[in-house]
């Protein structure tokens, strides 16, 4: 116990000389940093005075050397100065002494021209002078002469003129008779080398009248499924397409009957596809149509292309060349519109050529000239002046334009190109083979027909059949009654009986149809 408390004693005794020694030790190096810091205060004070000592100093060292340099650069500036105004004072003594020279000048051109003006007044007084003088010697004269010659100077003036008017006018007439004359002989030679040339270097297939087109089958079996069952396949056929369907005791053939040849290709191209799937039915025959009509719109823009191509006529617009496609399903007197329109552009190159003017310009007028009967049932006016309008709105030149209006002389042809044009129409028109204008007036009759049919309110759409005599009408199911389609093929048969009575007996068949049409899911 004692031991432990001697120890513990020990103990405390050691750690009060540790604390005491820490403490001193702490105390003294405390001074000693005190110290330093004091020393370290005293040098940067003596330091920071020498510092400022040295700036005053060279702040008034800078200080004179910059008044020095200001004062030398105002002394130089007051020297240069100085010369400016020396130089300035020179100057206007110059100019003061160059305007009192050209003062001077002037008062002297100025005397000179006072003088000149003078001169030439005395001078024109004189000239009045003898002016007066002279005209009372020609007036002297003049009645001595008209003494002597017994007549006055407006007889003797009308006597001289009547005189030569007279011989001008009998040289002059000699003279335009011969010219006529010699121009007569050349123009009609040269017109006649100029058109044998461009017949020579074209030739044109003769023309056919068709109306029908017999369409081959590869069975017989194939006959009775465009009939259909009960006659619906062949009815839906001919109301789509327009056309009238014979099938007759001919092995292995159908007939497309119809005068437009458009509608004769649809149809044909409509059985041709059901044919080669053998599904025959109404709803299908109407899937096919439509696929068809969008088919022979891209083969009419082919065809339009295609003509282009062939006269190398380059950059025509897209709406020209379908509209210049539809032509070769349209015809004028039997002949084929767009064969028609390629001749009549050959033989108007062919004469360009000839001619030495642009032929690639007279192809494009030739090419154009009939594409108004494409379109004129649309809107009003003549054929020549619509396709004038609709090949302006699409580009073509005035020169080409103007020839397309003037080729059947609706307006005056005043270019050598719209008389080329002109000529070659008529060539392609008259030529062997070419026309035969009893068809054509027999495919204007059916279209009366159909235009007649078509006026009536709540007819869908018309088609003339039977060499025009049948005409087939369709009407909305919706808006006509059964007892109205009586009515209207009344009217229609009156109408016609009125307006067309050379026609003899046509048989009126209108068509009402009501489809019930739900879809299950």
């Amino acid at each position: 116990m004692e031991l432990i408390i001697a120890v513990i004693g020990g103990l405390l005794l050691g750690g009060i000389g540790v604390f005491i020694f820490k403490k001193i030790q702490d105390d003294a190096q405390k001074k000693s940093a005190s110290l330093e810091a004091e020393r370290i205060l005293n040098r940067a004070k003596a330091e920071s005075a020498k510092i400022d000592k040295d700036s005053k100093a060279r702040a008034k060292d800078f200080e004179a050397r910059a008044r020095k340099n200001a004062e030398v650069e105002i002394q130089k500036q007051r020297s240069q100065l100085k010369n400016k105004e020396t130089q300035l004072e020179r100057r206007l003594r110059e100019l003061d002494e160059i305007q009192k020279s050209k003062a001077q000048e002037s008062d002297r051109e100025l005397q000179k021209i006072k003088n000149t003006q003078e001169k030439l007044q005395i001078t024109e007084n004189r000239i009045k002078e003898n002016e007066h003088k002279l005209q009372d010697h020609l007036g002297e004269l003049k009645t001595k002469l008209e003494r002597v010659a017994q007549m006055t100077t407006d007889e003797a003036k009308r006597t001289l003129t009547d005189a030569l008017e007279a011989d001008v006018r009998k040289e002059s007439a000699v003279k335009i008779e011969k010219i006529e004359k010699e121009a007569e002989k050349e123009a009609e030679t040269k017109s006649k080398k100029i058109l044998a040339t461009a017949i020579a270097r074209f030739a044109s297939e003769y023309t056919s009248e068709k109306t029908v087109s017999v369409m081959a089958l590869d069975s017989e079996e194939m006959k009775g499924k465009i009939i259909g069952r009960e006659g619906r396949n062949i009815r839906t056929l001919e109301a789509l397409c327009g056309v009238d369907l014979i099938v007759d005791d001919t092995p292995e053939a159908v007939v497309i009957s119809g005068f437009d040849a458009v509608r004769r290709e649809m149809a044909r191209r409509t059985i041709a596809k059901l044919m080669e799937d053998g599904r025959v039915h109404p709803a299908r025959i109407e899937e096919v149509v439509d696929k068809v009509r969008i088919d022979l719109a891209k083969s009419i823009q082919e065809e339009g292309e295609k003509a282009c191509l062939e006269l190398g006529l380059p950059n025509v617009h897209i709406e020209l060349i379908k509209t210049l496609g539809s032509l070769k399903y349209r015809q004028s007197h039997t002949q084929n519109l767009l064969f028609h329109s390629l001749e009549v552009a050959y033989l108007a190159g062919n004469m360009a050529s000839e001619m030495g003017l642009n032929v690639k310009i007279a192809r494009r007028a030739g090419l154009f000239h009939d594409i108004g009967k494409a379109i004129e049932h649309t809107v009003e006016g003549s054929h020549a002046f619509v396709g004038a309008e609709y090949c302006k709105k699409y580009g073509e030149s005035e020169e080409v334009c103007h020839a397309i209006r003037a080729h059947h002389n609706e307006e005056l042809p005043h270019s050598l190109l719209a008389h080329i044009v002109q000529a070659a129409n008529i060539l392609s028109n008259s030529r062997p083979g070419a026309r035969r204008p009893g068809m054509d007036n027999f495919i204007h009759r059916l279209q009366e027909l159909e235009s007649i049919a078509n006026s009536f309110d709540g007819v869908l759409r018309s088609y003339a059949l039977q060499a025009g005599k049948e005409v087939r009408v369709f009407v909305e199911s919706s808006r006509v009654t059964d007892g109205q389609s009586s009515l209207i093929s009344h009217d229609i048969v009156r109408k016609i009986e009125r307006e067309m009575p050379h026609l003899g007996q046509v048989r009126v068949v209108v068509v009402r149809e009501t489809r019930s049409v739900d879809i299950a899911r």
